[in-house]
C-alpha cells in the first residue's frame, strides 16, 4: 500500500506541477487565515456554503497541509486527492452562477485558475511528486 502512495515517475519536469499547484493551495489557504472576511468565512457566506465559519477554516486547514505537502513531495498522491475535491466544489460552487449569468466565456476566463489547480492535482494524482520529492526519496530506499 505504503509503495503504490509512493511510486512516482522520474520525469524532472513534474517538479514545476509540484511546485505551481502546492504554492497556490499553500498561499490561498493561509490568505482564508490572515483574511478571513474577504478569502475565508465571508466568501464562503456570500457563496452560500452552508456552515461558511467550520467549512472556510475546514478547507484553508487542507489547502495548508495538503499544499504544504506536495511542496515538499511527501504523500504526494494522497496530498492530491483533497485538492481534487476542493476544485470541484469551488467548480460547482462558484462557476456554475457564472456561467447561469454571464454565459460559457466568461465562466471560462472566472475559471481558469480552477481548471488549472484542478488539471494538476490530477496530473499528481496520477504521476506522483517526481523525481526531485520525498516521495522519490523514499521509494528508492525502501526499494533499494
Amino acid at each position: 500500500m505504503i509503495q503504490a502512495l509512493l511510486r512516482t515517475d522520474s520525469a524532472p519536469t513534474t517538479l514545476l506541477i509540484r511546485l505551481m499547484v502546492g504554492v497556490v493551495f499553500l498561499s490561498e489557504g493561509i490568505q482564508k487565515f490572515l483574511f478571513p472576511s474577504q478569502r475565508g468565512v465571508g466568501r464562503f457566506e456570500k457563496i452560500g456554503l452552508p456552515e461558511p465559519e467550520f467549512l472556510a477554516y475546514f478547507v484553508a486547514s487542507f489547502e495548508v497541509a495538503c499544499g504544504g505537502l506536495l511542496l515538499l513531495g511527501l504523500l504526494s498522491r494522497l496530498a492530491a486527492i483533497p485538492l481534487i475535491i476542493i476544485m470541484l466544489v469551488a467548480l460547482g460552487t462558484t462557476k456554475a452562477d457564472l456561467f447561469a449569468n454571464e454565459g460559457f466565456w466568461a465562466m471560462l476566463h472566472g475559471s481558469r485558475t480552477d481548471w488549472a489547480m484542478l488539471l494538476g492535482s490530477i496530473f499528481l494524482l496520477i504521476k506522483g511528486g517526481g523525481r526531485w520529492s520525498a516521495d522519490g526519496a523514499l521509494q528508492h530506499k525502501t526499494v533499494g
